[in-house]
């Protein structure tokens, strides 16, 4: 370890260290008296955070013997991530004081798992993908299950709990596949095996098992099961936070994995990410149909959402892991500002997750729910919102991979799935009379409706620099990939890494 790994690890190192001042802080005054100030704090140090990232403009560098790479991918990756939780906290601050979650631990578990998904997008080697995930990972289960005088909120962390560890028993024995056939648990090795053997059955079952469980992360079918009860069942802000930040770190690893560890082989996981696109894109669009309660809806949502993402990764290509990139960042921004209303949905004092309380409503709220419908209608695809040319990249990607049928399978589900989110304007404009709903809002949570609603409008004037920002982070990946092979040489085993 030199000064140069520690300048390269430092964002995520000066996170884990505010958390635990923050969690002695908390500790001392007392939960009621410093909760808030907590929250408010962690939101400014996200933001520093995610600005001191963005300022780096060094080339792709490692640290810690290639086990840790800081590029372009990772650097956006984690400016989308960190932003996003942090929108996300300063929504939920007056929803939390209102409704008595204002918790100082809150804060504190969502900045560790920002260093959990912060570590698992420069993950170079497979124990370091694993201990991000874990780390990420616990401390979702434990926020999942924050309301403890919740019978569903509990159910929603244990089931949330239970499923994960499943997920990453199957990823850790993939792992143990890969590195009992390839010797190395770095990224560059296990690329070299593959290179100069190909991909035995043994590094087949890996990656596939490897997939398995991402793919648990992300929500893609047929591994979302624990998805629509856990967004129902966990408190909104932490649904909130589960739609976006750790969406977009999951996805990001996948990618990581995918080009890092098996670039030379993507035919035989394109495949493998084709089947979990097409399977989330049709089961997240009609199951969506049926729902109700409109967490359960965006859960179905993120399910179909995640299948889009995949298609742009399935193309297995530079312009594929752009529009992945981009795809995730418009994402995150439109869940950020459909779930600031969702947050202000009450009824007597009370939340409400009932559809058809949003009848009417634009009758007395005519700019809420305009704003809702922008987001409604780019989440569904409909031009000129940028939720279009989101969904038209990947689609693109996939026709120029020569992939014209998952192509034309996204199209079908997106026509399908654009039902659940036109009924909700219909609600809101045409609805039957009957008792509707209050909302709520601060001003954190007025701009977080209103600002991703602007975005979503005007992005596609030139999308303020997003999309070359995530053609040079794809760029970064696949060249790194070709990199890592070419310079590896012979497979280095874990021991020799370490002694080096």
């Amino acid at each position: 370890m030199n000064a140069l790994d520690l300048q390269i690890v430092l964002p995520e190192l000066g996170l884990a260290i505010y958390a635990m001042i923050a969690l002695l802080i908390g500790a001392y005054f007392g939960k009621d008296a410093i909760a808030r100030p907590i929250l408010w704090l962690t939101v400014v140090v996200l933001v520093l955070t995610a600005l001191m990232i963005g300022s780096n403009s060094a080339e792709s560098r490692s640290a810690f013997a290639t086990i840790f790479i800081d590029d372009a991918f990772a650097r956006f990756a984690k400016i989308t991530l960190l932003l996003s939780a942090a929108a996300v906290m300063a929504m939920s601050a007056d929803y939390m004081s209102r409704h008595g979650l204002m918790r100082f631990e809150y804060p504190i578990l969502v900045t560790l798992a920002a260093v959990g998904m912060c570590v698992m997008v420069s993950a170079g080697d497979l124990i370091t993908l694993y201990l991000g995930l874990e780390l990420q990972s616990l401390a979702l289960y434990v926020i999942a299950a924050m309301r403890r005088e919740s019978a569903k909120s509990s159910e929603a962390g244990l089931k949330y709990f239970v499923l994960g560890s499943l997920s990453s028993g199957l990823l850790l024995y993939g792992a143990s596949l890969v590195y009992g056939f390839s010797g190395t648990t770095i990224f560059a090795g296990i690329i070299t095996a593959v290179q100069g053997d190909g991909l035995s059955i043994g590094l087949l079952f890996g990656l596939v098992f490897m997939l398995v469980g991402l793919a648990f992360k992300v929500s893609a079918v047929p591994f979302h099961m624990w998805t629509p009860d856990v967004y129902e069942g966990a408190p909104t802000p932490v649904t909130a936070f589960f739609a976006t930040a750790p969406k977009v770190a999951a996805m990001a690893l996948i990618a990581r994995l995918a080009f890092d560890a098996f670039g030379n082989v993507a035919a035989d996981w394109s495949q493998i990410i084709a089947a979990l696109a097409v399977m989330s894109m049709f089961l997240g669009s009609i199951a969506g149909i049926g729902q109700t309660n409109i967490k359960r809806l965006m859960a179905y949502s993120s399910i179909a959402h995640m299948g889009f993402a995949l298609v742009g990764l399935a193309a297995g290509t530079e312009y594929g892991v752009q529009a992945m990139l981009l795809y995730m960042a418009i994402y995150a921004v439109m869940n950020v500002g459909t779930f600031a209303f969702i947050l202000s949905m009450e009824r007597d004092g009370r939340p409400v997750t009932d559809l058809q309380s949003l009848n009417r409503l634009a009758s007395s709220e005519p700019l809420k729910s305009l704003a809702l419908l922008l987001l409604m209608f780019s989440l569904a695809g409909v031009p000129p919102l940028l939720g279009f040319f989101a969904k038209f990249g990947v689609l693109k990607a996939a026709v120029d991979a020569d992939m014209g049928w998952l192509a034309v399978a996204g199209v079908v589900a997106s026509v399908i799935g654009a039902f659940y989110y036109l009924r909700i304007v219909y609600y809101l404009y045409f609805g039957a009379e009957n008792e509707g709903v209050q909302t709520r809002m601060g001003l954190a949570q007025s701009l977080s409706l209103v600002v991703p609603a602007a975005i979503v409008t005007l992005g596609a004037l030139g999308m303020f620099g997003v999309d070359s920002a995530a053609g040079r982070a794809a760029q970064s990946l696949v060249d790194g990939r070709a990199m890592a092979g070419a310079a590896a040489g012979p497979v280095v085993s874990q021991g020799q890494a370490q002694s080096d």
